[in-house]
This record gives C-alpha cells, structure tokens and sequence, in this order.
C-alpha cells in the first residue's frame, strides 16, 4: 500500500516525519509484541498527531511494510548470493543484513512479524527461485517449493538462535551455512547433466 498522496515523498520534513514513526515503531516492537502496538502509542513515541501519522501511513501494518520494503531494498535471494562465483562481488543476503542492523533485529524476534517477512520474501523471490531449480535440476515444483522454504524459515530460525544466545560469531555461521546451501543446490543442478 502506497502512503497518502497528501504529502511529497521527496520533502525533507515528509521525509523526517516518516523515518520518526518507522523508528518508534521499531522501539515499540522492542518493548512489546507488533500485534499490542497502536497508532497512538506510535504517535506519542513520535511527538506527532494522529492526522499527521495519517497523512503519511493508513495503520501500524503499513508503516511495517514500509519498514520491510526498506530492510530488503539492498537484499538479494538466496541464489543470487549462495552461487555467486566471485565472494568480493556476491549479493547482501537478508540474514546478514538483520545481523548488521541492530534496528531491524526485532522484527525477527516477533512471530506476526516474522510470518509477514516470509511471505514478503516468497511474494518476491519464490517464483525466480522455483523456476530456476526446475529449469536447471530434475526437481519438480513441490521438491523446488519445498527447498525455497526450508531455507527462508532456516534462515529465519538461525537469526532467531542467534539473536537469542547474543551470538558474535556471524560471518562464521554465515560461511557455514551458505557452504551448506551451495554443496546442496549444486548436487541438484548438477544431476541435470
């Protein structure tokens, strides 16, 4: 969902206004559960009127699109990065990208959250994802689909752990995994040939 046309996304206090409620929100998220966060709350967190909080978002939903949108705009899939040839020029997962953020480590944490970071993640990536196996494996749609999501909730669970246990050892995990993930999905792409 698009913010209202009432206000110029390009203007420096639109802008300013937009930022301050996606990081009150984010701070109430670190207090509490998304789904007990109202506009009020987001609002006096922000210093800002309900009219100006709807000027700019339509509910507590949109402003954690927006957030979302922003989280995965320098993010790339899961093939793109696992099977990138030339590591100093491989894509930014999302995994890697919540472990170097600190603001965006609660939106994993929280379970409505994490459901609608899942299904943001299969909106955008499932179809490329799917069809690339198929076209380059002998795996059917349902073996495809079922890889696609044993490694975005992987993904998500690892996080979690991770966040959890306070973990510092990141790139480590990383490595260990995406070898993980390219060794697998090399053994299907290469049964092709």
């Amino acid at each position: 969902m698009e913010p209202r046309k009432a206000v110029n996304p390009s203007d420096r206090r639109t802008q300013y206004t937009r930022r301050t409620i996606k990081e009150s929100l984010l701070e109430l998220m670190g207090e509490k559960p998304f789904s007990k966060i109202t506009v009020t709350e987001i609002c006096k967190r922000s210093q800002i009127n309900r009219g100006t909080f709807y000027l700019h978002y339509y509910d507590t939903d949109d402003v954690l699109d927006d957030i979302l949108n922003e989280a995965f705009s320098d993010t790339t899939g899961v093939l793109d990065h696992v099977l990138c040839p030339n590591r100093s020029s491989c894509t930014y997962p999302l995994c890697e990208k919540i472990q170097s953020s600190p603001a965006y480590r609660t939106l994993f944490m929280d379970d409505v959250v994490a459901t609608k970071i899942i299904e943001k993640v299969s909106n955008s990536c499932k179809e490329g994802f799917i069809t690339y196996l198929m076209h380059n494996s002998q795996l059917t749609f349902e073996q495809a689909e079922a890889i696609f999501y044993f490694q975005i909730n992987g993904c998500l669970t690892i996080n979690r752990m991770m966040l959890k246990n306070h973990c510092t050892d990141w790139r480590k995990i990383q490595c260990t995994v995406d070898r993980f993930l390219k060794a697998g999905l090399e053994e299907f792409l290469e049964s092709r040939q």
